[in-house]
């Protein structure tokens, strides 16, 4: 359409900047939308900003029922919805789909409609074999509970892949490239595969349809055991079966793998500024969840709405070290505002998938054979509710063309998801832009985005977690989850004083801490070691450094002599890894390399002591005893003195009580790390019940223990009642670099036979 001439330039104004698309100059009028006619018979509703333009009004009703109308937003004075209806919003009851189309046996209670918490059983005819869950319940999502019922009679070369509730099948067939058709009754959607086919190897080809309705959703359980599992399967699978038709998926990391990941974020009008604030915070929690494992993927991150927006470029993140830092990245996507896309509101899905094609074809161009060997992962966060560029399915296949090169075997080389974002998800169309395997899922639907972040929660394999070392979920009011390695250990002496020490989970069965701990006569019996809450656990022996000699230099003016202090405890029984008790990691390990993100080409002791001791001045920090909730009291951050720092820290030891040396080097030697002071900055210091505790440093997200708390010069904590240090109080920390406390660790944690062994380099 054009603006004619004769218009005048007051109506120009006006009019084709609404027309074009473009911003207008003329400021908007703030207004408010009306209070009355909102109630949702049988609910309630919240308001975002209350009456004001932008806000938005969500419904709410009673567990078991859904809102007729999902929301509305205050736009120009009046409340826009998406559900175009004349009727008063009403709370109704959530059904789930018939399964009366069971085929070959009965189902009951037989009725015309199954609510919330309505129990079905299924029975097949007596010549035939049941498969399947034989009592289904009526979830809130409007999903039954367990897997399809299916009643097998004869035995083809596939076995008969069910016919799901509230669908219909077409096919009864099960031989070699036959194939079956599904449609689900009115007004159902169906998602998965519409038509499969039986393959050679037995199985169907696609995935199994399911039946959606407008308020049907998956639950955060349903979408991370679907999605994690298969993300995870991308960056390396391993495959076990659990049951015999059930397959679980555990990761086996590949280090040398090759991932993209290409993102893109709907920012168009049909989406809302809540569901798109909280897009962003999603992707880069999955970036974040993604970056604790043992590879370094390459990304590139959209947002689109009538154009698209390069937030980054699989390009530049590939040859940009600055593109290339993550924090950078969250930063250009934090600082992306909703009101960017200036008017432009249309919903371009098919542009945005141009542009991951344009990407695909530049990585292709460059080096073909590397692109042949990659994983690649589209994620989409949309309603679907495409309305200008054309039909976005075509250049999904497109993509799928490039990738798979029409050849079966390369299918798995691209995964298409798509996450349902906003009330008003357009799923039929949603479900043409998905891959479709089986066995996998790569729609997703959920009742709100926060549901997705919590989903990421569970997206590490707990059956990995040994491999996984020193993850941290910091801001979390379950702080021992921040501290899932930090162990308490009390001995009960009979014939003298106890001890209190601390000490660190580094393996399933090993805890790290100080040989001073342990005086002669104790043994394991007397030891408790503290852990998660409630977690009883039972010591099998411990080992001190077969060096370790506290009265070794009594004859040179060192009363008490700490070179090499330190022990391990050896626990009964391996423990089972959870997010709140996992290991921290080891330096001079393969596991850490894979949290520094080191192949094993690059990984040596030597590369891992010039990245986590890099500077003249380390930051690092150790923990004090535990709280009630078994996470520690305090947090002491401390720097590490190496360089022109180290020898001042050094000679205070001379300080120190029962010390009477003139060289310092013989009772502080390489073998320990030094901190404490006040210059540069002021440090923390431990107190009594701290020695044995971990001496670590924050490196790329992930915590690597770099030495073990063994003595100080004097107890500040005692004498200031705190632990702030003065200029001359300093403390000394067992170095884990040193080659023979490193040897010591190798001896026992790579030859653990209770729990998972290290590897040490």
């Amino acid at each position: 359409m054009e603006c004619k001439q004769q218009l005048k330039w007051l109506m120009l104004a006006l009019i084709c900047p609404l027309i074009t698309g473009a911003s207008s100059s003329i400021p908007k009028r703030e207004s408010s939308c009306p209070k009355e006619n909102l109630n949702i018979t049988g609910g309630t509703f919240v308001l975002s900003k209350g009456y004001s333009d932008g806000s938005l009004l969500k419904y709410i009703c009673p567990n078991g029922y859904y809102p007729s109308v999902q929301s509305r937003q205050c736009q120009d004075g009046r409340w826009n919805s998406k559900t175009k209806t004349r009727k008063t919003p009403e709370c109704k009851k959530i059904t789930c789909p018939s399964p009366s189309v069971f085929e070959n046996g009965e189902v009951i209670p037989y009725k015309d409609k199954y609510y919330v918490n309505d129990t079905t059983t299924y029975s097949c005819h007596s010549d035939c074999t049941f498969r399947g869950s034989a009592e289904r319940v009526c979830k809130p999502n409007g999903k039954w509970s367990g897997s399809t019922p299916i009643c097998e009679c004869d035995s083809d070369h596939c076995p008969d892949p069910g016919v799901p509730p509230g669908s219909s099948r077409t096919g009864n067939m099960f031989n070699i490239d036959d194939k079956v058709t599904y449609r689900c009754q009115s007004p159902l959607t169906l998602i998965g595969s519409k038509v499969r086919v039986c393959l050679d190897g037995g199985q169907w080809s696609g995935t199994e349809p399911q039946c959606y309705a407008d308020f049907t959703y998956d639950t955060p359980e349903e979408a991370s055991e679907a999605f994690s599992s298969s993300l995870k399967s991308n960056l390396a699978v391993s495959q076990q079966y659990e049951k015999e038709d059930q397959q679980g998926k555990k990761i086996t990391m590949n280090q040398g793998g090759k991932l993209d990941i290409y993102i893109a974020v709907d920012a168009s009008g049909s989406i809302y500024l809540e569901d798109f604030e909280k897009a962003k915070t999603t992707i880069k929690m999955l970036i974040d969840k993604i970056s604790y494992y043992p590879v370094s993927p390459n990304y590139e991150i959209l947002i689109f709405a009538t154009y698209v927006t390069r937030i980054i470029s699989m390009r530049d993140f590939k040859t940009n070290e600055d593109a290339r830092n993550i924090m950078n990245i969250f930063k250009e996507l934090d600082d992306f505002s909703y009101d960017r896309v200036d008017g432009h509101t249309g919903t371009n899905i098919a542009k945005a998938y141009t542009a991951i094609l344009e990407s695909m074809k530049l990585e292709e161009i460059n080096n073909a054979t590397t692109f042949s060997e990659t994983q690649h992962i589209v994620i989409l966060f949309t309603d679907g509710q495409a309305n200008i560029g054309g039909d976005p399915k075509r250049k999904a296949k497109q993509i799928k063309h490039l990738v798979t090169k029409n050849d079966p075997n390369r299918e798995k080389n691209l995964d298409l998801y798509v996450f349902g974002v906003g009330d008003d998800v357009n799923q039929e169309d949603i479900n043409g832009l998905v891959s479709q395997r089986d066995q996998e899922k790569y729609f997703f639907k959920l009742k709100d985005l926060t549901e997705v972040q919590k989903m990421f929660d569970d997206i590490i394999d707990e059956s990995t977690s040994v491999g996984l070392c020193g993850i941290v979920w910091e801001g979390l009011e379950n702080k021992r989850r921040a501290f899932p390695w930090l162990a308490q250990i009390i001995i009960h002496a009979s014939a003298s004083k106890g001890s209190n020490c601390m000490g660190s989970l580094v393996s399933s069965s090993y805890i790290l801490t100080a040989a001073r701990c342990f005086k002669e006569g104790d043994t394991p019996d007397k030891i408790i070691v503290k852990l998660d809450k409630d977690l009883v656990v039972k010591v099998k022996k411990f080992q001190i450094h077969p060096a370790f000699n506290p009265t070794a230099k009594q004859h040179m003016g060192i009363q008490e002599y700490y070179e090499f202090d330190i022990a391990l405890i050896q626990l009964e029984k391996a423990v089972e890894m959870s997010f709140n008790l996992r290991p921290i990691c080891i330096p001079c390990t393969r596991e850490t390399n894979g949290a520094l993100k080191l192949s094993e080409s690059e990984g040596t002791c030597r590369k891992h002591e010039e990245i986590l001791m890099n500077n003249e001045l380390v930051e690092a920090a150790f923990t004090s005893d535990m709280d009630t909730d078994n996470s520690p009291k305090n947090i002491k951050s401390i720097t590490i003195k190496l360089g022109k720092y180290r020898d001042a820290c050094v000679e205070d030891a001379k300080k120190a009580k029962g010390i009477n040396v003139e060289n310092a080097r013989e009772a502080v030697t390489n073998n320990f790390l030094c901190s404490g002071g006040t210059e540069p900055k002021t440090d923390d210091v431990a107190c009594k019940g701290d020695s044995g505790g971990a001496t670590y440093v924050n490196k790329k997200g992930r915590v690597i223990q770099v030495g073990v708390v063994s003595w100080g010069v004097k107890d500040v904590c005692k004498e200031k009642r705190r632990f702030t240090s003065d200029a001359d109080s300093r403390d000394y920390h067992s170095n884990l670099f040193s080659k023979e406390i490193r040897s010591f660790l190798k001896d026992h944690l790579e030859n653990d036979r209770i729990g998972q062994p290290l590897t040490f380099l």
